[in-house]
């Protein structure tokens, strides 16, 4: 399928399109990027150089992807964003690529990014995610597959939040958040317990719920390693 270029958008010479991309109004794409099939983008997008994203992805306007890091140590280093299948970036969006200190800031697919998200330089979002409005992420943040984090919420630099984990709204995200549970608050920002509902949306079955029920917080990052074990049993 042949993709679908409006006359205003600006395509460098040397980007790479798969079938039947369309890109909308007054979108600018700079060279060294690659588009995946069936991607669509809308007005007002700029996608910088170094950008790799997958197929079947929205892009809605005003988003700015792959542009430079916003770290005093950058030097011009060639870096990359990438960003997988099916993944929905909403409305001003701003994704930074990555430093020397990894070349890369990764999206994974699936991803819902809501409205004037910000992800960092170096940053690591998984697969399945839901990050709500104006969430802002400081550089090397992760974020583990299927996790939610509520809007307008502020997340630290170098902070992991685990697999399955809820994040509300408004908070001040300072320490890292093992997988599985709810956090949250903005002037003192504490674990609320398991992420029961979540996990139950997600196919975990009571049984299983009950055995994290009994597991000590502190060790959920090491049972995030043995999590295909557990949802086997």
């Amino acid at each position: 399928m042949q993709s679908t270029i409006h006359p205003t958008a600006i395509i460098a010479p040397g980007v790479v399109l798969g079938d039947g991309v369309v890109i909308g109004p007054y979108t600018v794409i700079e060279d060294d990027v690659e588009i995946g099939a069936g991607t669509t983008i809308r007005s007002h997008v700029l996608i910088a150089s170094g950008a790799r994203i997958g197929s079947d992805c929205r892009i809605h306007s005003g988003a700015v992807l792959a542009t430079e890091p916003q770290d005093l140590k950058f030097a011009g280093e060639k870096t990359y964003l990438y960003i997988g299948d099916r993944t929905v970036i909403r409305e001003c969006v701003t994704l930074n690529r990555g430093t020397k200190a990894s070349g890369k800031t990764v999206v994974g697919s699936d991803n819902l990014i809501m409205a004037y998200v910000h992800a960092g330089h170096d940053c690591v979002i998984g697969n399945h995610v839901v990050i709500a409005n104006s969430v802002q992420f400081g550089g090397h943040c992760e974020v583990g597959d299927y996790a939610v984090i509520g809007g307008l919420t502020g997340v630290h630099q170098f902070v992991r939040i685990g697999r399955f984990a809820m994040v509300g709204g408004i908070a001040r995200a300072g320490l890292d958040v093992p997988p599985f549970v709810m956090a949250g608050g903005h002037d003192s920002f504490r674990y609320e317990g398991l992420n029961t509902i979540g996990l139950k949306r997600r196919g975990f079955s009571s049984a299983r719920i009950t055995h994290l029920l009994k597991m000590p917080t502190g060790l959920f990052f090491s049972l995030d390693f043995f999590l295909p074990m557990l949802l086997k049993r």
